[in-house]
């Protein structure tokens, strides 16, 4: 596998048609553009792609598949940038965290105010879970991170930027879509994906407590690492999941959400950095948080 075969495969799910992507944004054959895409599936062991006279749609490894080459390339890019940079003379380093997802939304407003601000500033960007940004502040290795309020890591300051209520992630063709709101008792007797406690603690807990105040067991049936793999059971098993509210913003045409009806409980989304960092590049972007918070809506 190598990178073209990531950004044939990017470009054919968002355009959903071999034919389009081929002539519009490849500027390659469609025979050999589909080539691509069996050699693609032929390697990975698996079908990403659902061929139809309507066009094309992802299959549930398909969209976990678009997700991380997303991610991937993202990485890459600013691997190469940073491959390039270090030919020149050394410049000072940024190193910023996304839980997994939040880059999508963010990630175009923070680089808008590092290259106004920091231009000399050569920017790592890192994907991860909240418990491993919060070890990367923790060791110096971060210097901000976009996260959940971490109990155990002692030395990291977080600034709140919002509380994102929970929504329900269902099937599309799911008994309870029809409804504009899902309420409690609607859950019980489904099959729910969630997230280990090990894995995101902050949002298991949110969950817990949420389910313990109404009397009801949240308890997953099916554990997740993240939110491209909790789309993915959603789909394939029929059940429902309990994710904030960024979560609507990546959902593919299977999959889709609801509000939950009442009050619904809330996860925070904050700013961490280590309190023991004085790099004055970190506080210049501190002190940009009030910009950021209107940056970008959820």
């Amino acid at each position: 596998m190598d990178l073209r075969h990531l950004r044939y495969f990017i470009a054919v799910a968002e355009e959903g048609s071999l034919t389009i992507a081929a002539e519009k944004r490849l500027y390659t054959a469609q025979p050999s553009l589909s080539r691509q895409m069996r050699d693609l599936e032929t390697e990975l062991g698996c079908g990403l792609l659902i061929r139809s006279s309507r066009g094309i749609e992802l299959t549930a490894a398909g969209r976990v598949f678009l997700d991380h080459a997303r991610i991937s390339l993202l990485q890459i890019d600013t691997m190469i940038e940073a491959t390039r940079r270090a030919a020149t003379p050394a410049k000072a380093k940024f190193v910023l965290g996304f839980l997994t997802g939040y880059e999508f939304e963010w990630l175009g407003a923070v680089m808008a105010i590092m290259r106004d601000e920091l231009p000399n500033t050569e920017v790592v960007i890192l994907s991860l879970s909240s418990p491993d940004l919060a070890a990367g502040l923790m060791r110096g290795k971060i210097d901000l991170a976009f996260m959940r309020q971490e109990r155990n890591a002692p030395g990291v300051v977080y600034n709140l930027l919002r509380d994102e209520p929970l929504i329900v992630l269902m099937p599309a063709d799911h008994r309870l879509a029809a409804r504009d709101a899902v309420r409690p008792q609607d859950i019980v007797g489904e099959q729910l994906v969630g997230v280990p406690l090990a894995k995101s603690p902050v949002l298991r807990t949110v969950t817990d407590a949420y389910g313990a105040r109404l009397g009801i067991d949240l308890t997953p049936d099916h554990d997740v690492d993240n939110l491209s793999m909790a789309m993915s059971l959603v789909a394939s098993t029929g059940g429902i999941a309990l994710m904030p509210l960024y979560a609507r913003n990546l959902l593919p045409p299977t999959v889709i959400s609801r509000p939950l009806d009442g009050a619904p409980p809330t996860i925070d989304l904050s700013l961490g950095y280590n309190e023991a960092n004085t790099s004055p590049l970190l506080k210049t972007i501190i002190s940009k948080i009030g910009d950021l918070k209107f940056a970008t809506r959820a």
